[in-house]
């Protein structure tokens, strides 16, 4: 659903941008609109376009349903972050287990007669270009059905990281039944 609204506007946008003057003030305008959309308050700092893409600084302010103690908690991890490189710090092995296992359970859960073609399944795994370490977890996940208590006591960083592909994989048949709903719920409460 939120697809269906959204990439009319995305291609309405792009549309727009290619036919402007004034491509870098409308795309600085357009990125602030779009995240305060989202209730976060947002300042292009910096645009730069080379052969491959555009690139994107921006400031970032508080969201505005976002609380001043979770806010400055926020900040302060950033600023003990121990990433050097303001990279990411990969998963462990443990947490790519999880993350593959917590991401057949939502195609399991979408799939209730158990009736999965893994070949289908993977070329639909492919838009969300997923470590071939992860894909190959999925498949093993699988081969065996995923326990229900897989969504207990969930890791809030591998919760985070599978979320957006949560909601990609349950938006592959354009619905969302009950027991993707649920392991959805589940991510959201472990990321909080």
């Amino acid at each position: 659903m939120l697809t269906q609204i959204v990439r009319p506007l995305v291609q309405t946008q792009v549309r727009l941008l290619a036919n402007s003057q004034a491509t870098q003030t409308t795309l600085i305008d357009t990125i602030s609109r779009w995240l305060g959309y989202l209730g976060v308050d947002a300042k292009v700092t910096k645009l730069a376009s080379d052969s491959e893409g555009i690139h994107v600084s921006i400031t970032v302010g508080k969201p505005d349903s976002c609380e001043t103690k979770d806010w400055q908690k926020i900040l302060d991890n950033l600023r003990s972050s121990s990433d050097k490189d303001n990279n990411c710090e990969p998963m462990n092995g443990s947490q790519e287990l999880q993350l593959a296992r917590l991401l057949a359970y939502l195609i399991q859960a979408g799939n209730p007669n158990n009736n999965i073609n893994w070949n289908e399944v993977e070329n639909q795994l492919q838009s969300l270009q997923l470590d071939h370490s992860i894909l190959s977890g999925i498949q093993s996940a699988l081969k065996v059905p995923q326990p229900q208590n897989l969504l207990d006591k969930l890791d809030p960083d591998v919760a985070a990281s599978a979320f957006p592909f949560a909601v990609k994989i349950a938006w592959f048949d354009q619905q969302i039944n009950p027991q993707e709903n649920h392991a959805l719920s589940a991510l959201l409460c472990a990321m909080k």
